[in-house]
């Protein structure tokens, strides 16, 4: 008995099967007006039905369809049987069909029903209670596919972290030689420079697992099980090495410890700096974390052994916004020199970027364009900087003031070899002293720079500028701390900004070259300025 119902049932399903695949195979296709002239003139169609707003044509071996607006109806009579009604046939074909299949599925749900009613089953065990954790957890790795070519304006960057990507594909090479590649790596950078991007590329470039963790997530999802998770994360990784773990935003969970502290946090951070002092050499797996807030984190996790390699990532300059708008813009019709729309993004992030292009397309579908133009990007350039810094919307003549004003404390950081990476129009990168201890000459000479600018401001302009108050705080905070050692006297802000303003007073021409050199790069490095100080 129950196989002649199985039987009937397969049966059943097979000729509801049929009937879908039969109607669905007459479904007609929607042509444009240039065939529907074509099978007219050919005198193709055999038949016409007017349908709402649709007009079927019916063929010897196809039907389509086509809106009848723009249809010439008087030609289309002189030639074609038409019909003014509604073809149901195909309505009535699927409403039989979901009929039917409802009915065949009360029968099975009602027949189900009435055998567990006669045989009860027990209710099967917790299957995850005999997982081990690693089998129940639900954190998995992609891969990724995302290259170095996909990521544009940090080549820098990407030249650091080739060394990691090697390490991921050839770990065999560097165990034989001795080498102990880094257990971490930490990008440090504003929001929206690419942090995340640039760590999936290194795992696509390797080919490996991409563990991604937000920090966040620790602490707010996992509520009293944040140490579980991370230990979960670091096993699953090395079960699958070699596989990167990102830990994005990692200063949620790797903040100092001190009064105000979370227990929960200091437990996960505990488990966390744990597991990374608990990494075989060379076990293949290497942790990359991003943060934009270093000053925040606990110095446990910045010590040696743990994130080993730093990589500070920086707003792009114009070279670097030029390859990011040329990647967004590939795909999309345009009659923009996207060399002007660089010059005019100052101060823009990598995402910001992707934003403003995006926009401008918006703009070009909404005025009913069919190519973007540079108009469009400058009609949405408001809408993007909604939020942002002042510096992103500086005239000509403000940029030139910044200029100056960067150029003076590029030439004053040379000069009292304070180190820098670079200064922009936007920022600077000082090198930062790695050793605990240091002189009274090393912080003046700092805070010398941070005075730089304002002097510059008063010996070339005669005038004073807001954009002066952020050096002129940290000169102030320096000053405090030296004041807390003892260092020095309550004048000496006054001392130093005399004598950087005499060093200055014989340099303006030097200035000037530097600030015309920022302007045009965007940027300054200790050998730019050696060439303009060593000029004759």
């Amino acid at each position: 008995m129950k196989k002649t119902k199985k039987i009937i049932y397969i049966s059943f399903i097979l000729l509801c099967a049929l009937l879908v695949f039969a109607y669905f195979k007459n479904e007609p296709k929607y042509i444009d007006k240039a065939l529907y002239e074509s099978l007219l003139e050919k005198n193709l169609i055999q038949k016409a039905i007017f349908d709402g707003h649709e007009l079927r044509l019916k063929t010897a071996d196809t039907n389509y369809i086509i809106i009848k607006d723009g249809v010439d109806l008087n030609t289309l009579l002189e030639k074609v049987p038409v019909e003014f009604k509604k073809d149901n046939d195909a309505l009535f074909l699927i409403f039989i069909f979901f009929l039917v299949l409802a009915t065949l599925l009360s029968m099975v749900f009602f027949a189900r029903k009435r055998q567990m009613q006669r045989f009860p089953i027990s209710p099967k065990p917790n299957t995850n209670a005999n997982l081990s954790p690693l089998e129940s957890t639900n954190i998995k790795p992609v891969i990724s596919n995302v290259n170095f070519e996909d990521v544009a304006g940090v080549d820098e960057v990407k030249v650091e972290l080739s060394e990691i990507v090697d390490f991921l594909k050839n770990p065999k090479k560097y165990k034989d030689f001795g080498i102990k590649m880094p257990k971490g790596v930490l990008m440090v950078g504003p929001p929206g420079v690419g942090k995340t991007l640039i760590a999936k590329a290194v795992a696509g470039e390797a080919s490996v697992p991409f563990f991604y963790q937000s920090g966040s997530s620790f602490v707010e999802i996992y509520v009293g099980m944040g140490a579980k998770r991370v230990r979960e994360l670091f096993s699953r990784a090395k079960m699958m090495a070699p596989s990167i773990i990102f830990i994005d935003e990692i200063d949620a969970v790797g903040k100092a410890r001190g009064e105000m502290s979370n227990v929960e946090r200091d437990s996960t951070l505990n488990q966390l700096l744990t597991q990374m002092d608990g990494f075989e050499d060379n076990s293949g797996v290497i942790v990359i974390a991003a943060t934009n807030k270093i000053e925040l984190m606990d110095p446990a996790l910045l010590r040696s052994g743990r994130f080993d390699r730093r990589i500070f990532l920086s707003l792009p300059d114009f070279k670097d916004r030029l390859k990011i708008l040329e990647i967004y813009m590939k795909d999309k019709k345009n009659n923009v020199n996207l060399s002007n729309i660089a010059k005019a993004s100052v101060g823009f992030s990598g995402a910001g970027l992707e934003t403003l292009v995006n926009e401008a397309a918006i703009n070009t579908l909404r005025r009913g364009g069919d190519l973007v133009e540079e108009s469009d990007f400058y009609a949405v350039f408001n809408k993007v900087l909604l939020g942002k810094k002042k510096i992103l919307t500086l005239s000509e003549d403000e940029k030139k003031i910044q200029a100056t004003y960067q150029a003076a404390k590029a030439l004053a950081a040379y000069y009292f070899d304070v180190g820098f990476e670079k200064i922009t129009l936007i920022e600077d990168r000082f090198k930062e002293y790695e050793h605990n201890i240091q002189s009274k000459s090393e912080l003046l000479n700092k805070i010398k720079v941070y005075l730089a600018g304002i002097s510059a401001m008063k010996l070339i302009y005669n005038e004073s500028y807001t954009n002066s108050q952020n050096d002129f705080l940290k000169a102030k905070e320096l000053l405090n701390f030296m004041l807390s050692y003892d260092m020095v006297g309550e004048l000496t802000l006054q001392e130093q900004k005399h004598e950087i303003e005499f060093y200055l007073e014989k340099m303006q021409d030097k200035i000037l070259k530097l600030a015309e050199m920022l302007l045009e790069q965007e940027k300054l490095e200790s050998t730019d300025v050696a060439k303009i100080i060593n000029e004759a």
